[in-house]
């Protein structure tokens, strides 16, 4: 059961963040957001590295790994991330989570159409109710949202589907990683903190160009210690706990675990911000969940 509960432990993990996140957005642009959350994560994931001995372990990756791991940090964590806080900030947790849960529907596509594996009945279903979900999820009307500069739903879904866009690339890299032997939980510990790492570095250096306004140096303490946990809690726990599951179980049976994810955001968006838990909104995030299972299903 220990691979079951570490994936179910990342569905969870996956479903807190985003309640920090959208605590910490209210006065507080995506793009700061992002800044603050990346560069405080990469100190404290990096110090933890060195505190817990596990140096040697960084040193021992090969270099095309480290170099893989930092492209798909700068592409999941710089770019897919900030596009997710933009749609979290307009659609609230309930919706936004679901919508950028869609990921593996695109790193379906990438397989059929760019590697040529076959898609099965089951898959291609599995994608035809995740499309049900996402209209469902798109059909509700933004009742209570934090103000984006005016944006519309559409331009929220908009940025959600772009999250699970370039979520599925930066997973893919981190995919090939895994399958060419770099397997323990050490070596995940030592690349989670690289991606984190690179990524913080590399935002940090071109803040003064993305963040013009300098966002990211008046945030208040409050924000940055919810940026900061949350990030650790998504990009730190939850993809430790994950790739542990894939050490003790199948990727088949552990994605659909960790799947579950939007239900306990759509659960706390309810509880915590009160947003309306319609027909639309609560249909939509499980059928996301039941495609994903289905993609996954042997």
């Amino acid at each position: 059961m220990i691979g079951e509960l570490a994936a179910l432990g990342s569905a969870i993990s996956w479903a807190v963040a985003p309640i920090l996140y959208r605590k910490a957005l209210v006065n507080t642009s995506p793009i700061s957001a992002n800044i603050v959350r990346c560069a405080t994560n990469a100190v404290v994931l990096f110090a933890l590295l060195i505190g817990l001995g596990l140096f040697n372990v960084l040193v021992s990756i090969p270099l095309w790994a480290i170099v893989v791991t930092i492209v798909s940090g700068i592409i999941g964590l710089g770019v897919g991330d900030t596009l997710y806080l933009v749609g979290l900030k307009a659609l609230g947790v309930s919706r936004a989570v679901p919508l950028a849960a869609t990921y593996p529907l695109f790193g379906l596509l990438w397989a059929v159409f760019l590697m040529g594996q076959p898609l099965s009945f089951l898959a291609a279903f599995g994608a035809l109710v995740i499309l049900l979900g996402i209209w469902l999820l798109s059909r509700q009307k933004n009742e209570d949202p934090i103000s984006v500069n005016g944006k519309t739903l559409l331009v929220g879904v908009t940025f959600c589907l772009l999250t699970a866009v370039v979520w599925s690339v930066s997973l893919s890299l981190m995919d090939s990683i895994i399958s060419n032997g770099v397997t323990s939980l050490n070596a995940n510990y030592a690349l989670i903190t690289i991606r984190i790492a690179s990524t913080g570095l590399v935002l940090t250096a071109l803040a003064p160009l993305i963040d013009k306004k300098r966002g990211f140096l008046r945030l208040k303490r409050k924000e940055i210690l919810l940026l900061c946990v949350g990030g650790l809690i998504a990009n730190g726990l939850g993809w430790l706990l994950m790739n542990y599951s894939f050490l003790n179980i199948s990727e088949t049976q552990a994605i659909p675990i960790s799947s579950a994810s939007p239900l306990f955001a759509a659960l706390a968006g309810v509880i915590f911000f009160h947003e309306k838990a319609t027909k639309w909104s609560v249909s939509g995030a499980i059928a996301v969940v039941a495609g994903i299972v289905l993609i996954f299903a042997v």
